[in-house]
């Protein structure tokens, strides 16, 4: 058992005794060199990766300069998150020898100014407003971040600190009781919850924490068996969710649960661009239309490679190692590691042999209706699992993703490939599900109609008029639409994807209604198209038609041919109808970058070539 889950379990049982002093808490701190050393209690310390500590030092130090100079015009307007983080960029750097800050006094008073300034904005109840009010789960990512501060500084045990101590205690004490009362708003709130009462309970005891994390986990784990969380997030599910877990498992004596996470992070790995990028297309959350890093996974991959001695999860860890500089930038700064590893030292470890991660595969993940194929620095993805068939709105917590198909060829990149009829304002085509296509690759497909209403039958008549406020479902009308007789007219889309050489065909079949359409192929800015059949559309900024032939997108030596145009005319012109649930409410669904436009009219039949 280690010294983390035993002073947990130990913990638990004095009920709410407090710890008297602040100073000795916390998992077992020592700036140790990079070899074999002692730990808490007497107990070996196995040897540490030694370019993995310097990377870390050298990142975490580079981020006290910017903490300095900003933090007292970010006290302005006080951010809980982000004052808390601050805070334990400075701790981290003030406890470890290798750090070019260590014991630097100028640290202790910004410490000390923050650590007031967020007790003076903490609610009576304990609680922290942050974007919501008086809110437990954003409470819970600040006192995270305190639970470190007060763990490294409480161990390191320097006198010149015990202000910053006492005042971070505080805080701790007095947000632990209503985390364990409070509520939450998503599924990785609980987890999140959860991992911290954990690290609340190992610093200040009492029953009420682990009472609150038993009933959190009594509801299991939302996850699919295919390892992605119920909100297939790359970032705000996976990663939150994955880190919480772990610090359950090691602080309150729950091992089962690095299954969960195991699971989570070998299904990620299929979700990996050659940049470093994952794949996000399939969200419920914010980032199902942002570009997102591997980096924020980098030592959830690097915890379970050195505890499960897996050399395929060791692999991914060591990449981001070793193209850290080259990695697109995640959601917190990579230094920020050094205080999570400088907490739990196990980190610190040295990973198991491994080779690179794999760059050869097909992935179809049934659970999201999603399918990956790489080959070396070209792959694809196909999406097909939105939440719009069911749910028919766009709303906070929903996969709504238009974006069916996405290509890279290197540098070249596609990033989505969307088709948007004009069809009674319905928007885009988002498939009903994706499935094997007979004669080989893949199908995806759609059936939406649209109601003209009739009379009301007589039982459903009022004389005055005044009828239901109903859904259409495309409005909303005082005209009790449920109790009308219907007519229907419907739009059938099917797309077939097959893999032909070194590229794609993209197979179109549009029917049922006569409607004009749209292709919209967005790819990633920083490249140049070429093409004579490319012509500028009036008012749309870096967007043109492909009007006929072959066109390219090049970045350096990296190039995507794609075609053939498909004419123009008035009958189907260059527009992208997002649909009236979209353009009521002013939203805006373009993509940025340059766009070509493929446009027809149905009866549509069409082949796109990707090459």
């Amino acid at each position: 058992m280690s010294m983390d889950r035993r002073r947990f379990v130990m913990g638990t049982a004095v009920g709410t005794a407090a710890v008297g002093a602040v100073s000795g808490v916390g998992p077992a701190f020592a700036a140790a060199p990079a070899a074999a050393g002692t730990g808490a209690a007497g107990e070996q310390r196995a040897p540490e990766d030694g370019a993995f500590l310097d990377l870390i030092t050298a990142e975490g130090d580079r981020l006290v300069p910017d903490v300095l100079a900003s933090y007292r015009a970010n006290l302005v307007t006080i951010n809980a998150r982000g004052t808390a983080r601050a805070i334990r960029r400075l701790a981290a750097a003030w406890v470890w020898e290798r750090s070019a800050h260590h014991h630097d006094e100028t640290l202790v008073a910004p410490m000390a100014e923050m650590a007031e300034a967020l007790a003076d904005y903490q609610h009576d109840d304990g609680l922290f407003d942050q974007g919501n009010l008086h809110s437990p789960p954003d409470t819970a990512f600040s006192i995270g971040d305190l639970c470190i501060v007060l763990s490294l500084l409480g161990e390191d045990d320097d006198a010149r600190t015990a202000g910053v101590r006492e005042t971070v205690g505080r805080i701790v004490r007095a947000a632990g009781p209503a985390m364990a009362e409070g509520g939450v708003h998503t599924p990785n709130h609980r987890w999140k919850i959860c991992g911290v009462l954990a690290q609340v309970n190992a610093l200040f005891p009492d029953r009420r924490y682990p009472r609150r994390i038993d009933q959190w986990l009594a509801e299991g784990i939302d996850q699919y068996p295919g390892g992605q969380y119920s909100e297939r997030s790359a970032t705000y599910a996976s990663v939150v969710t994955g880190y919480s877990l772990l610090t359950v498992a090691r602080l309150a004596d729950r091992p089962e649960l690095y299954e969960n996470v195991r699971r989570n992070l070998r299904v990620t790995r299929f979700l990996l661009e050659p940049n470093g990028e994952v794949v996000t297309v399939h969200s419920r959350r914010q980032d199902q239309t942002r570009q997102r890093s591997i980096v924020d996974y980098w030592l959830l991959y690097r915890e379970l490679a050195i505890h499960d001695r897996d050399p395929e999860l060791a692999a991914v860890a060591r990449d981001i190692e070793r193209r850290i500089v080259e990695l697109p930038g995640g959601e917190d700064p990579t230094g920020d590691a050094l205080a999570r590893v400088l907490h739990h030292r196990e980190l610190a470890g040295r990973l198991p042999g491994s080779g690179l991660p794999p760059t050869r595969y097909e992935h179809h993940d049934t659970d999201t209706a999603l399918f990956r194929s790489r080959r070396g620095t070209r792959t694809f993805t196909l999406f097909g699992g939105t939440d719009f068939a069911e749910i028919p709105t766009f709303a906070s917590g929903l996969s709504t993703n238009p974006t069916f198909l996405a290509f890279r060829r290197g540098a070249a990149i596609l990033d989505s490939v969307r088709l948007a009829p004009q069809f009674f304002s319905l928007g885009h085509f988002r498939s009903e599900g994706l499935e094997r296509a007979s004669g080989g690759g893949w199908r995806l497909h759609s059936r939406v109609r649209a109601a003209y209403h009739l009379p009301l039958p007589p039982q459903h008549r009022r004389e005055d008029g005044d009828y239901a406020l109903t859904d259409d479902p495309r409005f909303w009308s005082a005209m009790d639409f449920p109790h009308r007789p219907k007519t229907y007219l419907t739009l059938r889309t099917e797309v077939v994807v097959r893999e032909s050489g070194d590229g794609l065909d993209v197979s179109f079949q549009v029917d049922e209604s006569e409607v004009p359409l749209a292709i919209e192929l967005a790819f990633r800015p920083g490249g140049e198209l070429s093409g004579s059949g490319l012509t500028a559309v009036q008012g749309q900024a870096d967007t043109h038609q492909l009007v006929s032939g072959e066109a390219s997108y090049t970045v350096g030596d990296d190039r995507i041919t794609f075609g053939p145009g498909n004419g123009s005319g008035p009958g189907q012109p260059p527009v992208v109808d997002p649909g009236e649930r979209y353009t009521w409410l002013g939203g805006n669904l373009t993509p940025t970058g340059p766009r070509v436009l493929i446009t027809g009219r149905t009866p549509f039949r069409y082949r796109l070539t990707l090459r």
